[in-house]
């Protein structure tokens, strides 16, 4: 054993050296023509600012929550490809109007003798002129009525939401028919038997998992789905708006406080076979990871997603920005790449989320028989 320790350890070190070294030259080929093309780059250096910025810029919307459906841009004649989505304020009344009223924030829209602007995505009352009141810190002072517009997010969720339902009720239909899936069912049918028998009934239980089912089945598919939008070119960024990922967190934490057994509470408040003094240090312990489960859902969900499409979005800018094509095409390799990795990640969030959920969820319906 010694002897082949000896042998073998020596070969990984020099397999490490040449990788190294592999690594050393192909950055060097990559970045010696932007050495030698210094003069050039000096020369466009302003160029080069702006679109790093406008390429900031990009990322930045993609990761807002906005008031149209943006499409895409015809850069030549500066035009807008989008649709308009309704805009719902209650301002000493019910203001309705569509986002197009505002013609991309250039203008103030008018409701009902009120007139409002569209400024860094917050909607604010204000005069025929739309002109906006700043305090001494730059802020908006004007009067920001309560928005309860259907805005990008809003509108990608109800559409999935529709989807999703049809679907599955297309599924309901054909086992009226008979016990074997037809159409889209034959895809569905696979997914509900893997969110029970490998999601639910191992973390839940099989006399409890039944009750939990149906929201265990919806969540997944619907952050499932919703994650796969979100790699499409329409933009769709919704479990990256840390809002969604908020109200899912918190349906997930009233479900389990709800439908929790007194065997769940007496564990957080009072352990038993715990000694006295450590119950009294441990409780308020236990109870604060009661709110930081469903916490720890939320940003999980939030981060993974908004991570991963900055990442994809930076490396399809950086293709704009390199001038060298061998540059150009090994971050296209590795947008490629993280494309392929990011189906992966949307497929595991879902997972996660719900085995998680469920998990909290058979903490919550065990009883002292069940031990």
């Amino acid at each position: 054993m010694y002897s082949c320790t000896r042998i073998l350890i020596p070969y990984y070190l020099r397999k490490m050296r040449d990788k190294v070294c592999y690594i050393l030259i192909l950055m060097i080929i990559v970045l010696l023509p932007e050495f030698l093309q210094a003069s050039e780059v000096n020369e466009n250096a302003e160029a080069s600012v702006s679109l790093r910025d406008e390429i900031k810029q990009d990322i930045l919307h993609h990761l807002q929550d906005v008031h149209d459906f943006h499409l895409f841009t015809d850069e030549v004649s500066g035009t807008h490809i989008s649709f308009p989505l309704p805009i719902i304020l209650l301002d000493q009344g019910v203001q309705v109007f569509l986002s197009s009223a505002f013609h991309h924030g250039e203008s103030a829209a008018e409701s009902n003798g009120k007139y409002y602007v569209l400024h860094h995505n917050h909607i604010y009352r204000t005069d025929a002129d739309g002109k906006l009141n700043y305090d001494e810190d730059h802020h908006v002072t004007n009067i920001a009525p309560l928005d309860f517009s259907i805005t990008k997010n809003v509108f990608s969720v109800i559409l999935l939401s529709i989807l999703i339902f049809l679907m599955f009720k297309s599924l309901g239909d054909g086992y009226k028919k008979g016990l074997v899936a037809r159409g889209m069912g034959k895809f569905l049918e696979p997914l509900v038997i893997f969110v029970r028998d490998d999601i639910a009934i191992p973390n839940i239980g099989k006399q409890h998992y039944q009750k939990y089912m149906s929201y265990l089945l919806t969540v997944f598919v619907f952050i499932w789905f919703i994650n796969l939008a979100g790699l499409t070119p329409l933009g769709i960024n919704v479990t990256g708006n840390i809002a969604v990922t908020f109200a899912l967190a918190i349906m997930t934490f009233l479900i389990t406080q709800i439908t929790a057994k007194s065997y769940y509470w007496k564990h957080i408040f009072w352990m038993p076979g715990v000694p006295f003094p450590m119950k009294i240090i441990l409780a308020p312990i236990e109870l604060l990871g009661v709110f930081i489960k469903p916490f720890a859902l939320m940003i999980r969900l939030y981060a993974n997603i908004s991570a991963g499409h900055i990442v994809l979005m930076s490396l399809i800018g950086l293709l704009f920005l390199f001038e060298n094509w061998f540059a150009r095409g090994a971050f296209f390799g590795l947008a490629l790449a993280l494309s392929v990795i990011e189906l992966l990640v949307a497929f595991l969030q879902a997972y996660i989320f719900t085995m998680l959920t469920a998990l909290y969820f058979g903490s919550a319906a065990a009883s002292h028989d069940d031990h």
